[in-house]
C-alpha cells in the first residue's frame, strides 16, 4: 500500500508499505479522509515536542472499517473514526478515568505511525460509530473534541466571558464549544483573516486584534473587567506567557496549546488573582460523543472548517504550500 513519511524535518516521501493484517482486538480502516493539524504542520517544521523521526504523520482520520476483532455493535463496511490516543489502560491516570493522559500515551501520528496510509490497524475498543456522518465530518471530530476538552476543564458557567486565544482549527473549536456552554466568547488572533472568519463565518460578535493594546480592547469588551476563562490554543511561547496578564481575579487559565520551552509568569500577579492554571491534553470519548452529538444536532457546522483540499497523490506538494501564512489555511483535508 501507499504510505506518506515524514523522513526528516522539512521532507516527505512517499513509500510503499505492507498492508497491515487483523489482529486480536484491533481493526482495519480503508482511510478515507486526513485531516492536517497544527501537529502535522510542526512535525514537519521540526518545532513538535515528543517526536522522532522518520515518522507516518496523521491522526484526524476517518474510513470504512473493512474487518474487525472485538468490536461489538461495529459492522463491516461502516464508516467510522477512531480515538488516535493509544492508551495503557492500567494507570494512575487511565485508572482515575483519564486516559487522554495515560503515564505511557502514544499518540497516532506522533509517538508512533500514523494515518497518511491507505490502509490502517487501530485498536478496537477505540473505534467510534459513524452515526450518519459523512467522512469529512467524522475527520474533523478528532480537532473538535480537542476543544470540547479544554471547554470541559475550564467549568464555564453561563454568560461568563471566555478569551480564546487563537483562531486556528482549534482555537474555533474551542470557541464554538465554550458558545455552547453559554459563554461569551472573545476571539483573539494576530491575523485579521482569522478574526473576520470568526466574525462572517461562525458569528462571534467579539474579537481582538492580538498586535494591538489586548487589555484595552478587552476592558472594552468586559465593561472594565478581565475574562473569567481564558483559553490558550496558540503553541506559541510568547502567547501563552502573555496570557496571564488577561486574568480576571478568580480565573481559569487553560493551555491547549503546547510549546517545547518553559512559561514564565509574575507569581505575585497570579497569586493575588487566586487563579488557576490548567493544562488540556487530548480528549476523551465523551469529547467525541459530544462533538457528534453537536453536529447531529446542528449546533456546530464542521463543513466551516474546510478551507483547502488535497488528493493523496499531491499531499507532500500540497502540504508545503499549507506552512505559507498567504494560504489563509484554516483546514485543510485530503482525500484518498
Amino acid at each position: 500500500m501507499d504510505s506518506l513519511v515524514c523522513s526528516q524535518p522539512g521532507k516527505f516521501e512517499y513509500k510503499q508499505a505492507d498492508r497491515p493484517s487483523l489482529t486480536e482486538n484491533n481493526a482495519i480502516i480503508k482511510i478515507k479522509r486526513i485531516g492536517i493539524c497544527g501537529t502535522d504542520l510542526h512535525a514537519f517544521q521540526g518545532t513538535q515536542p515528543y517526536f522522532d523521526y522518520p515518522r507516518i504523520l496523521g491522526h484526524e482520520l476517518s474510513g470504512e472499517l473493512i474487518e474487525a476483532d472485538n468490536a461489538p455493535g461495529f459492522v463491516i463496511g461502516e464508516p467510522v473514526t477512531f480515538i488516535p490516543y493509544i492508551n495503557c489502560g492500567d494507570c494512575i491516570a487511565c485508572n482515575n478515568g483519564k486516559p487522554n493522559c495515560c503515564v505511557s500515551l502514544k499518540v497516532c501520528g506522533v509517538h508512533m505511525d500514523g494515518g497518511m496510509v491507505e490502509y490502517l490497524s487501530v485498536p478496537s475498543r477505540l473505534l467510534v460509530h459513524g452515526n450518519g456522518l459523512t467522512y469529512d465530518e467524522l475527520a474533523l471530530v478528532e480537532p473538535l473534541a480537542i476543544g470540547v476538552h479544554g471547554v470541559r476543564r475550564a467549568s464555564i458557567v453561563e454568560n461568563e466571558f471566555v478569551l480564546v486565544i487563537g483562531a486556528g482549527p482549534i482555537g474555533l473549536g474551542a470557541m464554538e464549544f465554550a458558545r455552547i456552554a453559554g459563554a461569551r466568547v472573545i476571539a483573539m488572533d494576530i491575523k485579521d483573516s482569522r478574526l473576520a472568519f470568526c466574525k462572517e463565518k461562525l458569528g462571534f460578535e467579539y474579537t481582538v486584534n492580538a498586535r494591538l493594546d489586548v487589555k484595552q480592547q478587552i476592558r472594552k469588551i468586559t465593561g472594565g473587567e478581565m475574562p473569567t476563562v481564558v483559553i490558550d490554543a496558540t503553541g506559541s511561547r510568547s502567547a501563552i506567557n502573555s496570557a496571564f496578564q488577561y486574568m480576571a481575579h478568580g480565573s481559569r487559565l487553560i493551555l491547549i496549546g503546547l510549546q517545547k520551552e518553559e512559561i514564565s509568569f509574575s507569581h505575585p500577579e497570579f497569586h493575588k488573582r487566586e487563579g488557576s492554571l490548567m493544562s488540556s491534553r487530548n480528549a476523551t470519548r465523551a469529547d467525541f460523543e459530544h462533538v457528534i452529538d453537536s453536529m447531529k444536532k446542528g449546533l456546530i457546522d464542521p463543513m466551516n472548517y474546510i478551507t483547502h483540499r488535497s488528493d493523496f497523490s499531491t499531499l507532500s506538494t500540497d502540504f508545503k504550500s499549507w506552512l505559507d501564512p498567504k494560504s489563509s489555511v484554516i483546514k485543510a483535508m485530503a482525500n484518498l
